[in-house]
């Protein structure tokens, strides 16, 4: 076997090349929730308005939902080190160049090179963690990527709320800056090649298929909340975005070796999983868009106060993701993705009845018991799927875990969004609880959604890597 192809797993030192992939996802996670609280004081300095600031968010979310699907082909087609290397280089490079960014051309084009990079480090993480742990600690390992996932958006809004505050919003590239340069450094003369390479052929097609197909469909869905869905950009985004995907997807069975391989969902367990992945990262992202609208608009909380209201539950879910790895291991994924889901059903039912007198304690108390059901289902339900697939699979079955998560976040949040405002009743007449009524009846449709995810819970059971199934 080659030296540039893999490293004898048994004498690759796991400690520095974990803390590396965690560093950079960390980086690239924490990154992407700082700017919420900042894009006022960006509007007020580059004079422009709301909705081109908004791009700032929607670039990121689209140049990184394009670059998931493809990480499968660049695995296979670069070493773990020329890679990660690659992907830490463009998002420090990008994050350099928002700090310095004189206007806000060169600020989106910052943003467009850290996406390029960040989209590639989470499904090279999670496929990393696959090949250098045994079956019985995979669970573990994802525990600790579960962990990443989420202390970054904790840590995020507060640290970038006092950064704003304090000192002008370009600190909260120039925080980053040196995490992304120690962990490039770091890498360089640490990290290893685990990774198999299979030299996969580029097909161009593809690659612009998978762009418009994804990307159309993240802009569509992403656009809904403020445009509406009568909006001809929301709908011209979609129509070409579900079409590119079916060409693209009609395209990769026809391929011998296909960019992203879709026969990974004729393995049950791993499409059970997604599924129940999807589910649980609707409840969780609808959860975090809903409420802090519900308390700065409808019920007089700061922004401040909303962040702070989510941010036990982020810590809980953080610490509990390595316990969950560990039970994971000894015992699968099932009993815990029923008593995770039975935990999100009963806490998001608990928010069906919210009101202008809701208590702050409730609301932290609630979503904390929400997030504690969903660090019990999202990383053991993935482990568990991804284990069931066959080794060449591994890299399309992150590359296809992380693409639903992306779109399945915003089809969710625009999804509980159109409910919330839609199902409002009429303020003249109801007042503001006419307004709630809609976040309550959008927290009903989270509740069946999680009770649907109890009822699949059942069906998993705990899997071994099988034979490739071929035609």
């Amino acid at each position: 076997m080659e030296k540039t192809k893999t490293q004898d797993l048994e004498s690759i030192r796991k400690a520095p090349l974990i803390a590396i992939l965690i560093t950079g996802a960390f980086a690239a996670i924490l990154n992407q929730t700082l700017l919420a609280t900042a894009i006022p004081h960006i509007m007020d300095d580059l004079a422009i308005t709301a909705n081109t600031a908004q791009w700032l968010t929607t670039v990121f979310m689209l140049v990184n939902g394009v670059m998931i699907p493809i990480t499968a082909f660049l695995i296979e087609k670069f070493t773990t080190r020329g890679l990660f290397l690659t992907a830490m280089g463009l998002f420090g490079i990008g994050t350099i160049i928002c700090a310095i960014a004189p206007t806000f051309s060169i600020l989106i084009l910052g943003r467009v090179v850290q996406a390029s990079g960040a989209g590639i480090m989470m499904p090279l993480m999670q496929t990393v963690f696959f090949v250098i742990f045994p079956l019985e600690k995979r669970g573990q390992a994802m525990g600790l990527f579960g962990m990443v996932i989420a202390f970054a958006p904790a840590i995020g809004p507060t640290l970038s709320g006092w950064l704003v505050e304090n000192y002008p919003w370009r600190s909260l590239f120039y925080v980053i800056i040196p995490i992304a340069v120690i962990d490039f450094i770091l890498a360089y003369f640490l990290l290893k090649n685990v990774t198999k390479r299979s030299f996969p052929k580029v097909d161009v097609l593809s690659i612009i298929l998978s762009t418009f197909g994804f990307g159309g469909i993240l802009f569509g869905f992403s656009s809904a909340g403020d445009a509406g869905w009568g909006s001809w950009h929301v709908m011209l985004s979609i129509i070409v975005g579900i079409v590119s995907l079916i060409l693209f997807i009609t395209r990769q069975f026809r391929l011998e070796r296909p960019i992203l391989e879709f026969k990974v969902f004729r393995y049950g367990i791993f499409t059970l999983s997604t599924i129940m992945g999807v589910i649980v990262f609707i409840s969780m992202i609808g959860g975090a868009t809903i409420l802090p609208i519900y308390m700065q608009n409808m019920h007089d909380f700061t922004a401040l106060e909303s962040g702070l209201m989510l941010l036990p539950g982020a810590i809980l879910m953080g610490i509990m993701n390595p316990i969950n790895g560990w039970i994971f291991d000894k015992v699968g994924a099932k009993w815990l993705a029923i008593t995770g889901l039975s935990i999100v059903t009963i806490a998001t039912i608990l928010f069906t009845d919210l009101s202008g007198t809701t208590s702050f304690t409730y609301l932290v108390v609630v979503n904390a018991c929400r997030m504690l059901g969903i660090s019990m289902v999202m990383m053991p339900v993935t482990t568990a799927g991804l284990n069931q697939l066959p080794g060449r699979l591994i890299p399309h079955g992150t590359a296809m875990s992380n693409t639903m998560r992306q779109v399945s976040g915003s089809i969710g949040t625009a999804l509980l969004v159109t409910i919330m405002t839609s199902s409002a009743l009429d303020t003249k007449e109801y007042g503001i609880e006419g307004e709630i009524h809609g976040v309550n009846v959008a927290f009903i449709v989270a509740s069946v959604l999680s009770g649907i995810g109890v009822v699949l819970a059942f069906f998993l059971k705990k899997t071994s890597p099988e034979k490739e199934k071929t035609d």
